[in-house]
């Protein structure tokens, strides 16, 4: 997996989360559990990793990327706080490529994108929650967030925004005619990023860079959105506040986010977080299997380890 080169922090808080900190997985309400795990399973190439009744796990490598729970007349709502989308990311073009073209030989709808230091797909699973399928491509370029402005320099100095249609021929050069389309993700798939709809920007960004001690990557205010990260990734939380600003939560009956989990990379790294929320006087649950709270837009966030998050199935 192309391991893209750290970007430049607007800003390091002064409890900076670890560096090799990074994204879990997500869990969702789900209305039809069956045809969520089939979707996952023949459209995306994930495995399942466990189930108990109502719940399930899909992942790659042992690793859980998507848990579901059934719920009850479950309902979708516009206009409230929650996931945007999660990001799988694919350790690189070809596995890309053949999951896209996998989507496409199912006449599966998507939408290809170039953004430039990444190549991506987005697509809606049959409830609604939207994806991202990405894998890096930092040698063509980088994000930049400037005077408050989104733009992508490539790597020859040109500009772009970033959100250019994907030349497809390019990608699926990739493939040769032996490359099955059926085979499942490879085992390095993972967690890319999260984005969160959220009911403001500078709340939101004082409680992951300064409460959580992430990355402020940048806020483009013209394009209402921000990223943060651990260690200087482009983002591994994007936010914005496209369903409006002060967007309410959703209702309980919501399908979609549930909660999200963000893995420390060990268990001291988790104690000293507990520390620091209890010291700064953060409302927050000790579970066990981590530290559960919510943003000032009541997204549910697990800080965890991935040993902890596993043993905890």
């Amino acid at each position: 997996m192309i391991t893209p080169s750290p970007m430049k922090p607007h800003a390091i808080a002064a409890d900076r989360i670890h560096p090799e900190s990074l994204p879990g997985y997500i869990h969702i309400k789900v209305a039809n559990l069956e045809n969520q795990i089939l979707f996952y399973k023949t459209a995306i190439g994930l495995e399942l990793n466990w189930r108990k009744d109502q719940i399930a796990a899909m992942g790659m490598g042992g690793r859980d990327l998507v848990r579901m729970t059934q719920i009850q007349n479950g309902k979708r709502y516009r206009g409230v706080t929650g996931m945007y989308h999660f990001a799988i990311l694919f350790p690189n073009r070809r596995e890309l490529a053949r999951v896209i073209a996998r989507l496409f030989a199912m006449k599966y709808t998507n939408y290809p994108t170039d953004h430039i230091m990444t190549k991506t797909t987005y697509l809606d699973d049959p409830e609604g929650n939207n994806i991202e399928l990405y894998c890096e491509s930092p040698e063509d370029g980088v994000n930049e967030i400037s005077n408050g402005n989104f733009f992508v320099r490539r790597a020859d100095g040109s500009t772009s925004d970033g959100r250019e249609a994907m030349d497809l021929d390019a990608l699926f050069s990739n493939l040769t005619e032996d490359d099955r389309l059926d085979l499942s993700a490879p085992p390095e798939t993972r967690m890319g990023h999260f984005h969160l709809y959220t009911a403001n920007l500078n709340d939101t960004l004082r409680f992951y860079h300064d409460v959580l001690g992430f990355d402020d990557m940048g806020t483009a205010r013209g394009f209402r959105m921000g990223m943060v990260s651990a260690g200087a990734y482009h983002h591994h939380i994007g936010y914005n506040t496209w369903q409006g600003e002060g967007a309410p939560p959703p209702p309980d009956d919501a399908l979609g986010l549930l909660y999200y989990t963000f893995n420390l990379p060990n268990a001291d790294e988790l104690e000293r977080m507990d520390g620091l929320l209890e010291q700064k006087g953060i409302a927050f649950e000790r579970r066990p299997d981590g530290l559960f709270l919510r943003d000032p837009s009541q997204n549910a966030l697990l800080l965890t380890t991935a040993e902890l998050a596993e043993s905890t199935k």
